[in-house]
C-alpha cells in the first residue's frame, strides 16, 4: 500500500465518506473568474468577508508557503434514517435544515482532520507542517473538491457526487507533502433544471448565476437585520435554512443515508415550537443549542425568523 492509499484508508476509518487529493496550485482561471464575477455582481449579499483575502482563497500556497498538496474530505449528512415526522396540531412550528439537525460539524471534522494529519506524520516521517481548514480559512473548497475528484458543481451551485448526492460537509488539509492528484469526476446536471424551477425566491437564476441575497438559506442564517417583506413572505415556515434545491436533485434522491454513528444526529431538531423560540432567554438558547450550528445565528436572529414564520402562518393556528 502506497502513501496515498494509506491516507485514504485512514480517512475512511476516521469516518469520512469521501477523500481525494489535488495539488496546491492556484484555482483554475475559469473558476477564479466565476468567483470574482459573482462578487463584483453583488450577489454575495451581506457576506463582505468573501471579498477579504481573495488571493488566499484562490491560492492555497498563500495559506501555507511552499504547500504542495491539498487533501479534501467529505462527510455525508443525508438523513441517517427515515422517521415519521412529528405532527404538531396545537402549536406552530418552524422547520430546520438537515445539516443543523446534527451536532456542529466544525469541531467534529476538525478533530478528525488533525488525527489524519498526525497519522500522516507518523507514516511519512519527519515533522511535516499542515493547515487544517473547516470553514476557518479563506479556501475555495468546492473548487478544490472538484479538482480532488469528489464531485462536480451542479446547477444548485453545490458540490454533487454522482453516487452520494449533494449533502456533504467538506474539510481540507493543506500540506507541503507531495501527493499524486486524483482524477476529476466527469459528470454534470445535463438538461435537469429541477433546482432552478423549485427555488422559492429565484435565487437560482435562469442565467446560471446564484443570487445569495435572495436565498432563504442565506436570509435565515447569514443576513443581519430585517428581511425585506417580499422575501420574508417566501420563507414560509422555514426557521433555519432551506433545502428545496437539494430535495429535488435526482442525485440526492439516490444518495445513501449518513452511516457515521459518531456524528450525533438529533431527530427532535427537525422543527421547533415558534412560541418556545420567542420565549427563550439567552441562557436557555445557549443551553439548547450549545452543540449546534444554530448557535452561530444568535437568539435575536432566531427570534426574527420565528416571527416571520408565525406571520406567514397566520390563520392556520
Amino acid at each position: 500500500m502506497n502513501l496515498s492509499q494509506a491516507i485514504k484508508q485512514k480517512a475512511i476509518e476516521l469516518g469520512f465518506d469521501l477523500v481525494g487529493m489535488t495539488d496546491a496550485s492556484p484555482i483554475e482561471t475559469e473558476q477564479a473568474h466565476i468567483l470574482t464575477e459573482w462578487l463584483e455582481s453583488g450577489y454575495a449579499g451581506q457576506m463582505e468577508y468573501m471579498n477579504k483575502n481573495l488571493s488566499k482563497r484562490l491560492n492555497p500556497t498563500e495559506l501555507m508557503k511552499n504547500a504542495q498538496s491539498v487533501i479534501v474530505v467529505g462527510l455525508n449528512f443525508s438523513l441517517p434514517q427515515k422517521e415519521p415526522k412529528p405532527v404538531h396540531q396545537e402549536e406552530p412550528t418552524g422547520k430546520v435544515a438537515t445539516y443543523a439537525q446534527y451536532e456542529d460539524y466544525h469541531p467534529f471534522i476538525k478533530e478528525r482532520l488533525f488525527k489524519l494529519a498526525d497519522f500522516i506524520n507518523t507514516i511519512a516521517g519527519g515533522d511535516l507542517k499542515f493547515k487544517v481548514c473547516v470553514d476557518s480559512a479563506p479556501v475555495a473548497e468546492r473548487a478544490l473538491a472538484v479538482r480532488a475528484g469528489l464531485g462536480f458543481i451542479g446547477k444548485n451551485h453545490m458540490l454533487i457526487h454522482p453516487k452520494r448526492g449533494c449533502q456533504m460537509f467538506l474539510g481540507e488539509i493543506i500540506t507541503r507533502l507531495g501527493l499524486p492528484p486524483d482524477e476529476q469526476i466527469v459528470a454534470d446536471c445535463a438538461d435537469c433544471k429541477k433546482c432552478i424551477e423549485v427555488c422559492p425566491t429565484g435565487a437560482l437564476r435562469p442565467d446560471g448565476q446564484f443570487d445569495a441575497g435572495r436565498c432563504i438559506n442565506y436570509l435565515t442564517i447569514e443576513h443581519k437585520g430585517p428581511i425585506p417583506p417580499e422575501l420574508a413572505q417566501k420563507i414560509g415556515d422555514r426557521l433555519f435554512g432551506c433545502e428545496e434545491c437539494i430535495r429535488v436533485c435526482p442525485y440526492q434522491r439516490k444518495a445513501p443515508p449518513c452511516m457515521n454513528s459518531e456524528f450525533k444526529f438529533y431527530s427532535d431538531r427537525a422543527e421547533f415550537s415558534l412560541r418556545k423560540i420567542l420565549d427563550m432567554s439567552p441562557e436557555s438558547f445557549h443551553a439548547e443549542f450549545a452543540d449546534s450550528v444554530i448557535k452561530r445565528l444568535g437568539l435575536d436572529g432566531l427570534k426574527r425568523n420565528a416571527r416571520i414564520c408565525l406571520s406567514n402562518m397566520a390563520g392556520r393556528y
